[in-house]
């Protein structure tokens, strides 16, 4: 069964903490302020963090189980 995991484009992000708010896992934290980092294992593809990146980074993929 396949499964959806945020991807966050580290070269265009900004670290602006958008994603962090909505993130309902905390899956999503950003080392030493520099860009996003989604934790695969806690991500469950709700999508909520990217509806909320101004910049339309992160993105969708569609993992196999």
């Amino acid at each position: 069964m396949a499964k959806r995991k945020a991807t966050v484009s580290i070269s265009e992000c900004v670290a602006c903490g958008c994603c962090i708010k909505v993130c309902p896992r905390n899956a999503i934290a950003i080392p030493n302020g520099v860009y996003a980092n989604i934790d695969k294992e806690l991500c469950i593809g709700c999508g909520k963090c990217a509806k909320e990146c101004p910049a339309s980074i992160i993105t969708l993929e569609v993992t196999e189980a």
